[in-house]
């Protein structure tokens, strides 16, 4: 007997999927977090899966871990001390970046201080022309010049970010083979080989945070490897990434800019399978886990993807899934500022102490302890049996800002929801506006330790169709993970006008892009399937300051018809259906060449059950605190509701990993993949 397991690791909680790849069932499971000691929470995880279901170590014979070291290094800013070396006359590249303020209507508003400060950027003589060819040679006693002044700032590491690298790299690779001569031990990252895109400002600021993390990653990869080892677990560890894929632990190292966003995208993968799997054709995907809420867009069972997604004050560009953080988990802690106005987050409670509830040793109130105030929380096993609820410390906790606003407890309780649940409805509808979508015409998708239970109060608020509650939503990250595919972007950048002339470059540089994808998925990876490779191009029309990834069939290619003309015609199909319009007679340009290869693994199937329609019988009755006063609730347990039955709000359903809040007026039904149904009922 084998089995495949995905970890995720939150702020609260590090969750566990567990597929036996004999009987295809899958197992679940919840363990603290340990900040303190980032891995050991892997190795208490098994150590639980062996005592709670006789899982040996040496039957795991897959393991995928999704984590949040990167991007965590750099919101805390813990990151290598860097040096810059820019061409010359480009020094103010980080300073200057896109001349946003963060706020548009705050002119007090200011960019937060780069990662690399003014003083530890060196422009280097030495120039490169926009199609590669070089102008100016490199300064190389310039270069070495830098590089000391570099070394007696004592730093750690050189990023190198030459103009037009994008095209020509040969700039950057005499630099790096300079720098390897007179400082061995010093890394440097080129931004040429990070991720070789046009644009100064993206290729750098990308190049400076894969730089920025590496060490911290690296040695978090190397220690997870030998601990992984030292219990009996024989496979090599694999990574999610930003993309929605996987890679080994070894790239993960050498590569670490691509699992930035690695814990977010698996979180989103786990939701678009089961939204395929369900049938539900738009969805939203609310993963709220104990100190973040993050929302996704999910059409067709296929997650949206994007460049520039936001990490801590940065935008990175490279390809990831589109995850909006839409505001508080469910250890952002409450509080009341100078003016007296209540305030939720962003500080979060996270696992040491937690929220008061669990007896931890916290004593600040948190979004979790609103809840067990109001008696939503604590009417069944919580984190398999990981967590004792105890009602009375999260009712002092609450307290202390009770008497701050001169409102009772629930009140103030309630106080705390209403003003998340707020937070979450101005970000959310920011996504909307910025994706063109109409809410009520999805569903929301709830999952982690908290989404279950705050889903209905910010479906309501939006509007949305329906919530939809997987079997094991605590867990689903880790899913996530664990059937994520091996998946890799390639990209080569040839600006150029898209006409016949440009058609051999296209073909040239797609049959690159596939060699070095075959050897990627084939070699690297050791994968033994059939491949599955997407074919884009990024284009404009001329004179556009901004490109569309426009996918298309790779026959194109080798046939005999016009090519050109066959993949304007694409780009100006894609155009409408983006922009409401295209200009067929315009001239386009075509900027970069992308290809993505993936390698399928394995998914676990989701069992399907008889759908017998029924009214579901509640375990007993509790009182709850809601709009304002004490009322009834029904408590379920989910894993005596079936397939068919029905309830109806206010009710309370208890599982292991999660609980699920259903609010009066919200009704619900198990449909045929165990999936909490939940609706709005509409006014009489």
């Amino acid at each position: 007997m084998t089995y495949r397991v995905g970890v995720d690791i939150g702020g609260s909680f590090t969750d566990f999927a567990l597929f036996d790849e004999t009987t295809k069932s899958l197992k679940s499971l919840k363990v603290f977090s340990r900040p303190d000691q980032p891995g050991s929470e892997i190795l208490n995880g098994i150590r639980e899966a062996g005592e709670r279901y006789g899982i040996t170590p040496d039957e795991i014979a897959y393991f995928t871990h999704g984590t949040t070291v990167g991007i965590n290094t750099v919101i805390q800013r813990r990151g290598l001390k860097l040096a810059l070396f820019t061409t010359e006359g480009f020094s103010d590249v980080l300073e200057i970046a896109r001349l946003k303020i963060p706020d548009m209507y705050n002119l007090l508003s200011r960019r937060p201080a780069p990662l690399i400060t003014r003083d530890l950027v060196w422009g280097v003589p030495g120039r490169l022309n926009f199609d590669g060819s070089e102008r100016q040679p490199l300064d190389e006693e310039a270069l070495i010049t830098a590089l000391a002044a570099a070394q007696a700032e004592g730093v750690d590491g050189i990023v190198v970010s030459f103009l037009h690298a994008y095209r020509n790299t040969a700039h950057e690779r005499r630099a790096e083979e300079i720098i390897a001569a007179h400082a061995r031990d010093l890394p440097v990252f080129l931004s040429s080989t990070t991720w070789p895109i046009i644009r100064e400002y993206e290729r750098t600021i990308t190049a400076v945070i894969g730089g920025y993390v590496q060490p911290r990653v690296s040695h978090y990869l190397s220690s997870l490897q030998e601990a992984l080892k030292s219990v009996g677990v024989a496979a090599e560890p694999h990574l999610t990434k930003s993309n929605g894929g996987i890679m080994t632990a070894e790239q993960g190292k050498r590569e670490c800019v691509q699992m930035i966003l690695s814990g977010t995208a698996a979180g989103v993968i786990g939701a678009a399978y089961v939204a395929e799997v369900a049938g539900i054709d738009k969805c939203m995907s609310l993963d709220i886990g104990g100190t973040s809420a993050d929302v996704a867009i999910i059409i067709d069972g296929q997650p949206q993807y994007g460049v520039g997604e936001q990490i801590g004050d940065f935008q990175i560009f490279i390809p990831s899934v589109s995850v909006a953080s839409i505001g508080e988990g469910g250890g952002s802690i409450a509080w009341v500022d100078n003016q007296n106005v209540l305030r939720v987050g962003p500080e979060s409670a996270g696992s040491r102490p937690g929220p008061a509830c669990y007896g931890r040793g916290g004593t600040q109130p948190t979004i979790t302890d609103a809840f067990v105030v109001l008696n939503l929380i604590g009417h069944g096993d919580l984190g398999y049996n990981s967590v004792t609820v105890d009602r009375q410390k999260a009712i002092d906790a609450v307290d202390t800002l009770a008497r701050k606003l001169n409102r009772s407890v629930e009140q103030t309780a309630e106080a705390i929801i209403d003003i998340a649940v707020s937070g979450m409805y101005t970000d959310v509808s920011a996504l909307v506006s910025r994706f063109g979508i109409d809410p009520r015409e999805f569903s929301l998708l709830a999952f982690g330790g908290a989404g279950p239970m705050n889903a209905c109060h910010l479906a309501r608020e939006i509007h949305s169709r329906e919530v939809v509650v997987p079997p094991t939503p605590g867990v689903l990250s880790a899913l996530g993970g664990l059937i994520a595919d091996l998946k890799n972007d390639f990209i080569k950048t040839i600006y150029s006008d898209l006409s016949a002339e440009a058609v051999p470059l296209v073909r040239e540089a797609f049959a690159e892009l596939r060699t070095a994808a075959e050897q990627w998925l084939f070699v690297d990876q050791g994968y033994q399937g059939e491949p599955l490779f997407t074919y884009s191009a990024e284009m404009r029309y001329r004179g556009q300051s901004f490109e569309i990834d426009t996918v298309f069939d790779p026959s194109v290619l080798t046939g005999e018809t016009d090519v050109a003309r066959q993949l304007a015609d694409t780009f100006h199909a894609e155009h409408a259906r983006v922009y409401g319009h295209s200009d067929p007679a315009a001239a386009v340009q075509i900027i970069s060449l992308r290809l993505i290869v993936v390698g399928t693994v394995e998914k676990p199937e989701m069992p399907r059950f008889p759908f017998v329609s029924a009214v579901a019988e509640p375990e007993r009755q509790v009182e709850v605190y809601l709009g304002g006063a004490w009322i009834t609730a029904d408590i379920y347990q989910r894993a005596n509701l079936k397939s068919g039955h029905s309830l109806k709000g206010p009710a309370i359903v208890t599982q292991s990993d999660t609980t699920t809040v259903l609010l009066p007026g919200f009704s619900a039904v198990i449909d045929e993949f165990a999936n909490i149904r939940i609706f709005e009922e509409a006014e009489a």
